[in-house]
C-alpha cells in the first residue's frame, strides 16, 4: 500500500439501493504525517541529456536543500520545496562543467539557484505518486510534474525517522531558454533538447 493511499471498503445497506463507500486511513501511513527536511548527503537530484546523438551525459548537483510536507491522510495537502545550488553542477569533466555555468547555458553567476514549489499532489497508487509545481531555471517558470514512488520509511540508527522516494521528470531545456547548441556535419546537433531529471530523496522528519 503506498504512504498516503487510502482503502475504500463498499458496505451494502439492507433497503438501500445503491452502496455505500466509507474511508478507512492506515494510521501506519497516518504517523508518518509532518514535516521533513531533505537529507542532502543521502539524497542526489541528476540529468542525462543525449549528447552527439549517440551517447548519454550525466550530471547531478552536489548542493541542494529542500522541505516536504507529507499528509499521510490527505495526499493532496502534501508539499514540497527544492532549492538546488547551479554552481555545484558536476559531469565528470572540468570544462564541460564551466559551459554549463557559463551564458551559453545556465549563466551561474546571475542565476545561482534552480527551485521548484509544488502546488498538487496526488496518489496514483500503490506506491506511485505524481507532484506538480513550478520548475525555476534562470528567470523563467514554468509548470513540471514529477512522477515518484516512494520507497520506504525507517528510522536510522541516530533515531532519526526517515522516508524515501525516488523519481523522474522530463523537460525540453528551451522551454526554459537553455537554447545553445551546435550542428553536426552528419545531421542532427550536437546536445539534444530532451532532459531527464531524476531525484532519489532521503528526508528526515521534524520534530
Amino acid at each position: 500500500m503506498g504512504l498516503f493511499t487510502r482503502r475504500s471498503q463498499t458496505t451494502d445497506h439492507q433497503n438501500v439501493g445503491a452502496a455505500a463507500t466509507t474511508l478507512d486511513v492506515d494510521p501506519v501511513l497516518t504517523a508518518l504525517t509532518g514535516d521533513y527536511v531533505i537529507d542532502a548527503a543521502h539524497s542526489s537530484i541528476g540529468f542525462t541529456v543525449r549528447h552527439a546523438m549517440v551517447t548519454n551525459v550525466r550530471g547531478s548537483f552536489a548542493e541542494h536543500e529542500g522541505t516536504l510536507h507529507l499528509d499521510g491522510a490527505d495526499p493532496a495537502r502534501s508539499t514540497a520545496a527544492i532549492d538546488v545550488k547551479i554552481p555545484s553542477v558536476s559531469t565528470g569533466i572540468a570544462d564541460r562543467d564551466a559551459h554549463l555555468l557559463g551564458s551559453d547555458f545556465f549563466d551561474a553567476e546571475l542565476f545561482p539557484l534552480m527551485t521548484f514549489r509544488s502546488t498538487e499532489a496526488r496518489a496514483l497508487g500503490g506506491d506511485a505518486y505524481r507532484i506538480t509545481g513550478e520548475l525555476t531555471i534562470k528567470d523563467v517558470t514554468r509548470p513540471l510534474a514529477i512522477d515518484l514512488e516512494f520507497t520506504g520509511s525507517a528510522k536510522d540508527v541516530y533515531g532519526n525517522e526517515r522516508v524515501g522516494f525516488e523519481g523522474s521528470a522530463q523537460i525540453l531545456r528551451s522551454d526554459w531558454g537553455l537554447t545553445w547548441n551546435a550542428a553536426l556535419e552528419a545531421g542532427g546537433v550536437m546536445v539534444s533538447d530532451k532532459v531527464k531529471l531524476t531525484f532519489d530523496i532521503s528526508a528526515i522528519k521534524q520534530g
